[in-house]
């Protein structure tokens, strides 16, 4: 059984262009949601939410992994965050072999603060990095410079933590020569995970409504395409493998807490808007455990005042029915390269047709598939106890949201 622990900081120094996060600029945001207090408002959420799991039947082990992100977690001292992590010692527990990772804007971190992070229990710090060529920096509104991040890494591997570093590609007047420098610096950087996003642009964003009024180009969908695909060669040949359609590592440094969410393991989430997953919750009385989502309060300070009343800060939650969890099962497995289990996700399906009745659901084997094979959108591999697994080629990743909407019609979903 694996349980996992997000906690989610909305703070950051300044918005950049394209996000559309749940975050503020803002020190304080009332009802105690400060930077100052808010490692104490997280604790105390904590003690609440074990406190829901006892009372539902919810009996988590010790945590595998842990993950701050954001905003940006480094906004705060690094004392806060390993006060933080001592806090989930004492309620949870922590593995001994636990991943404890901190995303940091590269500009918000020195030596003395991820050695902080080091002798208070993190293992792994990913780097908000995002190209290594100023223009396109400037036009994502990122305040670092490329030198921030050559020094966030070398001083995590001195400190003798794993790195990661994040890039985006797709950005308005970014050329494909200037995606190959940034690619070539991250890997030049020596870092064992890198992750390559395809930029999103959302109207509501400085960005979008520069795109919207023409004052910026719109990203272009076989621009990225390409970008991706150059990627994918220059990782590879560094020796970084795919394991998930937007991240590559080298062998043994996957991102476990990420690994977790596309396996839908349980996991819990902590400050404002993070969404929480459980696997099997009591109602009481003779009724069968099941599938939950939550979600906090998304404003700082109305998730506060919830805090301050003693009451789970949760905006809502859902029963996930045995359906939507065969189209999770689906959608995640489509996702990664240990690739989707057909097996288990047949007996999703029969177990869907016995509580849903959901009579349109039909198992889905390698031979109802092989056209999709045959058009180099998957491969399906079999192991040595005739287990098969379904895995998305480099086209199929291109393609995924196509790939799952032909599986999710074959399921009947």
């Amino acid at each position: 059984m694996t349980y996992e622990l997000y906690i989610h900081v909305p703070f950051c120094l300044r918005r950049c262009g394209y996000c559309d996060f749940n975050t503020y600029t803002a020190v304080d945001l009332g009802a105690g949601a400060s930077r100052g207090n808010y490692a104490n408002m997280v604790i105390r959420e904590m003690g609440l939410v074990r406190e829901w799991q006892e009372t539902h039947g919810v009996a988590e082990p010790p945590v595998d992994t842990v993950f701050f992100g954001g905003g940006t977690p480094t906004i705060l001292s690094a004392d806060d965050l390993v006060a933080m992590l001592d806090a989930i010692r004492s309620t949870w527990g922590v593995a001994p072999d636990a991943e404890i990772t901190t995303e940091a804007n590269p500009d918000t971190v020195n030596e003395y603060y991820i050695n902080r992070l080091a002798e208070g229990g993190f293992t792994r710090i990913s780097f908000g990095m995002q190209s290594a060529v100023p223009h396109v920096l400037k036009t994502l509104d990122r305040t670092h410079t490329p030198e921030n991040v050559v020094a966030g890494v070398k001083a995590a591997d001195k400190a003798g933590l794993r790195s990661s570093v994040d890039l985006i590609y797709g950005a308005p007047g970014e050329s494909l020569d200037d995606w190959r420098t940034s690619v070539r610096t991250a890997i030049d950087l020596g870092v064992n995970h890198i992750s390559a996003y395809a930029l999103t642009v959302e109207p509501t964003t400085k960005m979008g409504r520069r795109i919207a009024a023409g004052t910026l180009p719109r990203p272009d969908d076989d621009d990225e395409a390409a970008k991706y695909e150059i990627a994918d060669d220059l990782l590879t040949a560094a020796g970084l493998s795919w394991y998930e359609v937007s991240n590559w590592a080298k062998p043994g440094y996957e991102s476990r807490h990420n690994l977790g969410y596309w396996r839908n393991v349980d996991w819990a989430g902590l400050g404002p808007g993070a969404h929480s997953h459980y696997n099997a919750v009591s109602s009481g009385g003779d009724a069968a455990a099941h599938a939950l989502r939550a979600w906090d309060i998304a404003h700082p300070r109305l998730w506060g005042v919830a805090l301050n009343e003693g009451r789970i800060p949760w905006a809502g939650s859902e029963e996930i029915t045995a359906g939507e969890n065969l189209e999770e099962l689906i959608m995640l497995g489509l996702r990664i390269r240990e690739g989707l289990d057909l097996d288990r996700i047949n007996r999703v399906i029969v177990s869907a047709r016995e509580s849903d009745g959901s009579t349109s659901l039909r198992p889905v084997d390698a031979a109802r598939l092989r056209p999709m094979a045959d058009e180099g959108l998957v491969v399906i591999e079999t192991d040595s106890t005739g287990r098969s697994r379904v895995v998305p080629t480099r086209r199929g990743r291109l393609l995924n949201d196509a790939v799952i909407e032909r599986v999710f019609d074959l399921a009947g979903v």
